[in-house]
């Protein structure tokens, strides 16, 4: 190897930004020749057809303690909490007594007290009240629901794979007015990133996605995109790939590049329907970092003070796509009842 590209390689393993040159917002790229509606729709049919084994995510490990949790998954009121083994217990969170809400409760020895009447429940399924199955993955909890779901129940939820090892995981979670269809459709549009988040995303090129139609194996059914984080005026490069592995979850992973293996997990929870007759679903994103650098042993024990900063980046990146998830629920809904047609132009008049 000449001199140079040894140089060239060692700065780059040593540092993994490059400058970024100024390019006006306006200026880029436009990407809505290669952002096919159609391409979306395919992708997004064959997630929604993949089994998820009636799991919903509730929300962070970390945010179940032992105290009450209260959860909403498709109208359904649980309370979730941690047992005196600290295993997690969940269950409807209406009280079997007089139906006082048992998120408002206390935790006593592992066992959960109504604060009405104090009715003492263990966590474990009595005549009048329904312990449910549960799943502590270690980053995010799940519950099973098989009436909600439908589906052939599973014992464990689809999970994908994750960094082995050491590793740094933050839990960001918002709600909005959409379903989770509408998350997920998101997450299918890679092409968005570097217009709608110019903030966070430079440089984006999808390198290929799946086809329009048709059976498409599991493996082969994702976007491979080649995308810089931005980091002010400095930029990381990396190659990712985006998997629905079931319908309520879409994984980005970077498969080259600096942090190669982190995934970012985004899960999509139906919560019911607001007072406004409007469905409400809860993103729940993990990022799950790791690094092949001897410095990010030093980031792992500065964890307190970093994990609250990618929390506040993947919600800042939601607030954004949120709404996009919120304006994809409106078309549709507008398209299902036939308001858009009234703005399409009039046809050739007829004899």
């Amino acid at each position: 190897m000449k001199p140079l590209n040894k140089l060239t390689t060692s700065l780059g393993k040593a540092w993994p930004f490059e400058v970024l040159p100024r390019i006006p917002w306006s200026r880029q790229t436009p990407t809505y020749r290669q952002a096919s509606p159609a391409v979306i729709d395919a992708a997004l049919a064959r997630s929604q057809n993949r089994p998820s084994g009636n799991w919903y995510v509730i929300g962070a490990s970390s945010d179940i303690s032992a105290k009450p949790y209260g959860a909403n998954v498709a109208g359904a009121e649980l309370v979730c909490w941690r047992g005196a083994d600290d295993r997690l217990r969940c269950g409807p969170a209406r009280c079997p007594h007089l139906g006082a809400d048992l998120c408002t409760g206390t935790i006593d020895d592992g066992a959960l007290i109504c604060p009405w009447h104090g009715l003492r429940l263990t966590g474990r399924s009595r005549p009048d009240w329904t312990s449910l199955p549960v799943f502590d993955d270690g980053v995010l909890t799940w519950v099973r629901l098989d009436r909600i779901g439908g589906e052939d129940p599973t014992s464990a939820p689809i999970l994908p794979a994750r960094p082995e090892g050491q590793r740094l995981a933050a839990v960001a979670s918002l709600t909005g007015t959409c379903e989770p269809i509408d998350i997920i459709a998101n997450r299918m549009d890679p092409w968005h990133g570097a217009w709608f988040h110019p903030y966070s995303f430079t440089r984006l090129e999808v390198l290929s996605a799946p086809a329009e139609g048709g059976d498409v194996p599991e493996e082969l059914d994702r976007f491979l995109v080649a995308v810089t984080f931005r980091v002010g005026r400095l930029g990381i490069p990396v190659i990712a790939e985006f998997t629905s592995p079931e319908p309520r979850t879409l994984v980005m992973r970077i498969v080259d590049g600096e942090g190669t293996g982190s995934v970012v997990e985004t899960h999509a929870t139906p919560n019911g329907y607001g007072t406004d007759g409007l469905p409400r679903s809860t993103v729940v994103e993990a990022v799950i970092a790791q690094s092949d650098r001897p410095g990010f042993a030093r980031a792992l024990r500065a964890a307190p003070l970093i994990t609250p900063l990618m929390r506040r980046a993947a919600h800042r990146l939601w607030r954004d796509d949120l709404r996009y998830a919120e304006r994809l629920h409106t078309v549709r809904r507008q398209d299902t009842e036939g308001v858009s047609s009234l703005l399409e132009p009039p046809g050739k008049p007829t004899d």
